[in-house]
This record gives C-alpha cells, sequence and structure tokens, in this order.
C-alpha cells in the first residue's frame, strides 16, 4: 500500500510538471461543456429526420434525398438586452455542405474541382427561393459550389429552403460496387455589420452531419435503419439515440476563411493563332499567375485568439475547445506524445508536424517556364548558341506524389488554371528533335528534380493542346 500511495504521488507531481492542463483523451469528456447551460443567440433546425441507427454517444445522422428542397428555420434564440447592436438590423448567414471526413477535407479543392468537371454547369448546393421565406439578397457564387449565402432579420420568421445535388458516393473510391457513401457536414455561420456595414463580425456557427442519397434513397435508408433496430433486442436499443423529426444543428467553430477558391472566373484558352497559353494581365513573361496560400508557422508569440485563429486556418476546428486557453507558446510546446494523446494517433501526427513546420518531401519535383513568343523569335538572330543566356525565364515547380502521367496532366493545368481535358497529350523532346509521349513509367525514371521548358501545339481536331517538354 505503501508504494502504491509513493507511485501516485511521484505520478501526480511529474504530471504537473510536465503539463497542468488536461491532455489525456480520456479526460475530454470531464471538461466542462461551454454549451450545457447556455442559451446561443441562433438556432438552425434543419427539417428532416435523424436516423434511428446512432449509438447515444456519437454525433446526429441525417439522410437527405438529391435535389429535394430541406426547410432550415432560421430562430431568434436571444435572451431580452442580448445583442441590442443586431435589433432591427439585418445578418448575413453562409451556408455550406462540406466534407465530414478528415482525409476529404485535406483534398477538397481536387474533390471539389473533380466534382465541377464531372458535372459541368451544376452546383453542389441550391437555395429553393420560391418556397423560403424572410431572406433577402439571396446570392450563389458560381465559383463557389458549395456555398450560398442571404441577409434575414432575426425579429421575422425565416426558413430557407436548400437543396444538395452531389450524392456521398460521387466522393467514394469505387472498387466493387455498393460503395459506402461519404458523410457531409451542413454548416451556418451567421454574421453582423461591422463599422463600415461589410457582414465580416462572427455571430454564431452550427452544424450537422447528413448523407445524401439518390432521389428516394433517404426514404429507403430511414425504413431499413428503422426495422433494423427493430429487431434489436430491448437492452441493445437502449444504446442507440431515438429517431426525432427534425434536426437541430449543434454549436461549433465557425468555417475558415476560403483558401483555395479564386474569386475570378477561370481563364479559357486564347483564341488568338498564337501557339501559347494565355498571358495574364501583368505577367508578361509567363502564360499564367499561380495563387498559392501559404501555411503560415505558429509563432511562440502568438496569443490563445491568435492560436484559435491558425487551429481554424489549418483544419482542426474540432480540437479548438480543448485548446481554447493555449497561447503559440502552449502549444509548441506539447511534444509528440501529448498531441497523439489528445488528438488521436492520425490528427495528433498532422496537428505535430503542423506546429513543427514540417513539410513532406514530394516524390519528383519538376521545374517547368512556358516558353515566350518572344524568346522564339529572339532564338535564329542568335547563331553563335548563346540566346539562352540572354533570355530571362522564370520557372515554377511541380510537385509529384504518384508519379504518373495523369497527375503530371492535372498540376500543369492546375499551373494554368484550365482544365487537364484541354490538355490532350504530354510530350518529351527527344534525340533529334522527335516526340516520344510521356508515359507513367517515363516518369518514373526522372531524376529527383529537373527542369523544362514548356511550348504548346494547338490540336485542331478538338481544340486542345500538346504539350512539349524541352
Amino acid at each position: 500500500d505503501t508504494l502504491l500511495i509513493n507511485s501516485v504521488v511521484l505520478l501526480c507531481v511529474f504530471s504537473s510538471d510536465v503539463l497542468a492542463l488536461p491532455i489525456f483523451k480520456q479526460e475530454e469528456s470531464n471538461l466542462p461543456a461551454d454549451s450545457d447551460n447556455k442559451i446561443l443567440p441562433f438556432q438552425y433546425v434543419l427539417c428532416a429526420a435523424t436516423s434511428p441507427a446512432v449509438k447515444l454517444h456519437d454525433e446526429t445522422l441525417t439522410y437527405l434525398n438529391q435535389g429535394q428542397s430541406y426547410e432550415i428555420r432560421m430562430l431568434d434564440n436571444r435572451k431580452i438586452g442580448e445583442l441590442p447592436e443586431i435589433t432591427d438590423k439585418m445578418v448575413k448567414s453562409i451556408i455550406r455542405v462540406v466534407f465530414h471526413d478528415r482525409r476529404l477535407q485535406y483534398t477538397e479543392h481536387q474533390q471539389l474541382e473533380g466534382w465541377r468537371w464531372n458535372r459541368p454547369g451544376d452546383r453542389i448546393l441550391d437555395l429553393d427561393i420560391p418556397m423560403s421565406v424572410g431572406i433577402i439578397d439571396p446570392r450563389a457564387n458560381p465559383t463557389q459550389l458549395n456555398t450560398v449565402e442571404f441577409l434575414w432579420d432575426p425579429s421575422k420568421r425565416t426558413s430557407v429552403f436548400i437543396q444538395v445535388h452531389c450524392i456521398s458516393t460521387e466522393f467514394t473510391m469505387r472498387k466493387h460496387g455498393g460503395e459506402k457513401g461519404v458523410p457531409f457536414r451542413i454548416q451556418i455561420d451567421t454574421f453582423k455589420e461591422n463599422e463600415s456595414e461589410e457582414y465580416t463580425e462572427h455571430l454564431h456557427s452550427a452544424s450537422c452531419q447528413v448523407k445524401v442519397f439518390k432521389p428516394k434513397g433517404a426514404d429507403r435508408k430511414q425504413k431499413t435503419d428503422r426495422e433494423k433496430m427493430e429487431k434489436k433486442a430491448p437492452q441493445e436499443k437502449e444504446k442507440y439515440q431515438p429517431s426525432y423529426k427534425t434536426t437541430i444543428l449543434t454549436e461549433c467553430c465557425p468555417w475558415p476563411e476560403v483558401t483555395y477558391v479564386s474569386n475570378s472566373p477561370s481563364p479559357g484558352f486564347s483564341t488568338s493563332t498564337h501557339n501559347s497559353f494565355p498571358v495574364a494581365e501583368g505577367c508578361s513573361y509567363i502564360g499564367f499567375c499561380l495563387c498559392v496560400s501559404l501555411l503560415q508557422n505558429l509563432l511562440p508569440t502568438a496569443t490563445p485568439q491568435d492560436a484559435q485563429q491558425w487551429l481554424l486556418r489549418n483544419r482542426f476546428s474540432p480540437f479548438c475547445r480543448l485548446f481554447t486557453n493555449f497561447s503559440g507558446a502552449d502549444l509548441l510546446k506539447l511534444t509528440r506524445e501529448d498531441v497523439i494523446q489528445i488528438c488521436g494517433p492520425a490528427d495528433g501526427i498532422r496537428l505535430f508536424n503542423a506546429l513543427k513546420g514540417r513539410v513532406v518531401r514530394p516524390r519528383l519535383t519538376i521545374y517547368v517556364c512556358q516558353e515566350s513568343q518572344q524568346a522564339r523569335e529572339q532564338q535564329p538572330k542568335h547563331e553563335n548558341g548563346d540566346a539562352a543566356a540572354n533570355t530571362f525565364f522564370v520557372y515554377h515547380a511541380i510537385y509529384l506524389e504518384e508519379l504518373t502521367a495523369a497527375e503530371l496532366t492535372e498540376k500543369i493545368a492546375q499551373l494554368f488554371n484550365i482544365s487537364p481535358r484541354q490538355i490532350n497529350q504530354i510530350f518529351k523532346q527527344g534525340p533529334t528533335g522527335i516526340h516520344v509521349l510521356v508515359s507513367d513509367e517515363m516518369i518514373q525514371n526522372f531524376q529527383d528534380e529537373v527542369c523544362f521548358v514548356l511550348d504548346t501545339m494547338k490540336d485542331d481536331s478538338n481544340d486542345g493542346y500538346h504539350i512539349i517538354l524541352k
């Protein structure tokens, strides 16, 4: 007994020296729930039934039919005298359909772009304006297919009807048929006006988990879940939530600012006879402009508020509450084992690498530069072979992980802000100027770092282009 007591004392002393804050996964349930006794300023209610096949302590799951209009009631939940600055004023709400799975969140841009090219002209999320009540100035940005926004008066009855056009199995790896669809999140962020009359001051955010099926599929899935639960023993049924007629969105962190969507439409190819990609305004020496969102390292001097913003920007919003009072220095002191204990293995390793600013080295780096028309015209004038010395080229890096021709095509298309379908084939200039078709095997035999000058050749058969690597 004495040995046991001494061990406990030593353990307590050691723990307080290392970290006096809750870091273990099992302690998460002992944290005070901020929203338990807190009345939120707004409440959003999705008029669709929750699944009965969800365990007690899991998040609710709601099934939706593709393209069907569903009502979301926007309720003013303020107490008397709360937030007087928005009384008799409009607020703005932004509704998004985003991925629930962390794995898909990392590649959200590529997933949504792939959906865009497979479903040209379609949107992921739409407003059913004729059925909606109380919304003003509804908008849907054509470059953000999964987002809609509108103004509304909290003092008046407001209901917005939404339609989700993508289905959960569209983002599942196709293997053998009957794949399980991925869950989405419907998130609503509400803002008030600032002094400049811009709706940028955050008020409230809430979200819920949904799965989207082909028409009538949600009804069949709900029926299947209900029948499955009816067959379970009474003791087993007690482990599951009842099905509710509506879904209440639960409070969450605000969605981070857009990091990858350009506010301008993607430019197409030039219609001139010039065998080159279009030159963007202000970029006379290259054929494209590229906007890159850089991952900023967290500094030790960051305040707890700055640390929260860093977590949001880097997709660690589920852990914002756990790290509410952590400054930049506090987060940077955490060891790899600490972070894994808090966040689990997958998210813990990712958070630790992000904190330490570690970047995964790509398998292959290709530096490319477009051969300008000016360089082509000047080259014959230099008979002594030193034309390249007098020509200034700017190279851009392409990082490859899969080492396939399809990946190279996609990365070049992204660099030039065009569709991969417009690139018909990629050739490498071989001996005596011959054009060799670039294959997966050829890419896998490139050096770790290789440089090319890109040339383009018009394909008159389908208005596409051939890329030549010189």
